[in-house]
């Protein structure tokens, strides 16, 4: 076993693991880590705790200290100098006539090096723009092309239901989101009401797919041939969140339209295919909003 820490270095950012190295620290504390970029500042994620070693993919860099208020004001003023820097570089872009649009600076804390986040549309030839913030700068600089979701979990904002962004708020790591998923939840296949501010498929429909997966092992399909208390009949809707489902039932030459609870009918001949939501659009050509 190993005693680790949790650090997390940007807001809703991954969480990584460190040696405490036998200091007091507890979750909201920030302390002095060595990264593979160098020092860094980060707040303590997860409380210190033991973890076997086969859960840990590489040795744990250390924690060097536990923050000083010299740190913390050193953190505040490299987060200043970052606001000055992007001015800078956006100046740079539009004097070379760059195709790139900048998106965030991060100064590392012993500020040694600056990194610029970019996005763009295809391959830019920067070295001028490098050559030009190195000599301003006076220290390493790092041009790092991101892709529309990273864009967005920098950038932050609004989602369609009203809240901060999944990513920007708690989501630490992207996943893979897939239209099938949208279709299982039943969702109409219009790109505008599926995707996200980063115009790919919305994160929730990643996190939300484990429970709608539950529900449909357990809820017939419409068109399934059901038994229930008051007779045989055809599935016509599904409510899969409500766990309820309405069926035609025949008695002889009368149709009756009945609701009945997931758990009150027995299946006795499912359809074929479940039936997703309607767009105009194959899949093809909703491909696009999948990563």
């Amino acid at each position: 076993m190993a005693q680790i820490v949790g650090v997390r270095f940007k807001t809703a950012g991954k969480v990584y693991y460190f040696d405490p190295c036998g200091f007091d620290i507890n979750g909201g504390d920030f302390v002095i880590v060595e990264t593979a970029r160098g020092v860094e500042i980060g707040e303590v994620a997860m409380d210190r705790r033991d973890m076997p070693e086969s859960k840990i993919s590489s040795p744990l860099k250390k924690v060097l200290r536990p923050a000083s208020e010299d740190d913390l004001a050193r953190s505040r003023q490299n987060r200043e100098k970052e606001k000055t820097a992007f001015d800078v570089c956006s100046k740079k872009i539009a004097h070379h006539k760059l195709d790139m649009k900048l998106i965030s600076v991060e100064y590392t804390f012993d500020s040694n090096k600056i990194m610029f986040y970019f996005t763009s549309d295809g391959r830019v030839d920067f070295r001028d723009l490098v050559k030009d913030l190195a000599s301003i700068f006076k220290t390493r600089i790092e041009l790092r092309q991101i892709g529309v979701r990273d864009e967005a979990k920098m950038l932050g904002g609004l989602g369609i239901c009203g809240r901060c962004l999944c990513c920007k708020s708690f989501l630490g790591d992207f996943h893979p989101v897939s239209i099938k998923m949208a279709k299982e939840q039943g969702l109409s296949l219009n790109p505008t009401k599926i995707s996200g501010n980063c115009g790919r498929l919305m994160c929730c429909l990643k996190y939300e797919q484990e429970a709608y997966e539950y529900l449909l092992a357990r809820t017939p399909n419409v068109g399934a041939i059901v038994a229930t208390q008051e007779g045989q009949g055809v599935v016509t809707g599904v409510g899969l969140l409500k766990g309820r489902v309405k069926v035609r039932l025949d008695n002889g030459n009368d149709s009756d339209l009945k609701d009945f609870g997931v758990d009150e009918v027995r299946l006795l001949k499912n359809a074929s295919k479940r039936r997703g939501g309607d767009s105009g659009l194959d899949a093809a050509a909703l491909k696009h909003l999948e990563d």
